[in-house]
């Protein structure tokens, strides 16, 4: 009775296709307004603790990369690289080895890369914003020489 009444007193309401759209680029666009904020840690032994991040297209980013481990910048920096999709990897760690002047963000490549973080050391860590690219699969790496091999992942836009 309770729920005829309930039926009667606001009617029904039935989620048609175009219902449907409306509701989901509504759910889409609130998703791309809110901030996604990411914590990823770089450790002495050359290792982030997340191999995969997912975000929405055009959704704000908050990341912060933090260095667990305690060597200094020197020996064991880290840094947080977004490249474009198709940069070869191993020619930009090639060319970035050789940029210690600018934190191994090499210039020349400047192109390539979506979003950074400045080289931290040890205990120390830096948080960016920026806006994720379009949907698709793009690569982070840690540009530190030698680290781009195994300090990787999947930056997945949706």
């Amino acid at each position: 009775m309770l729920l005829l009444a309930s039926v009667v007193a606001f009617g029904s309401y039935s989620l048609n296709p175009v219902n449907a759209k409306t509701l989901t680029a509504a759910v889409e666009t609130r998703d791309a307004k809110q901030v996604k904020t990411i914590t990823i840690k770089g450790s002495d032994a050359m290792q982030f603790d997340l191999k995969e991040i997912k975000v929405k297209a055009g959704q704000k980013v908050k990341l912060t990369l933090t260095h667990s481990g305690k060597l200094a910048k020197a020996a064991m920096g880290h840094n947080w690289v977004l490249l474009k999709p198709g940069v070869d990897v191993a020619a930009f760690g090639s060319k970035a080895a050789a940029a210690r002047e600018t934190d191994y963000i090499p210039k020349s490549e400047e192109g390539s890369i979506l979003a950074h973080t400045k080289l931290v050391g040890g205990g120390e860590s830096d948080t960016i914003e920026f806006t994720a690219p379009k949907k698709g699969k793009y690569t982070f790496i840690c540009s530190f020489p030698g680290h781009y091999a195994l300090m990787k992942g999947d930056f997945i836009v949706e």
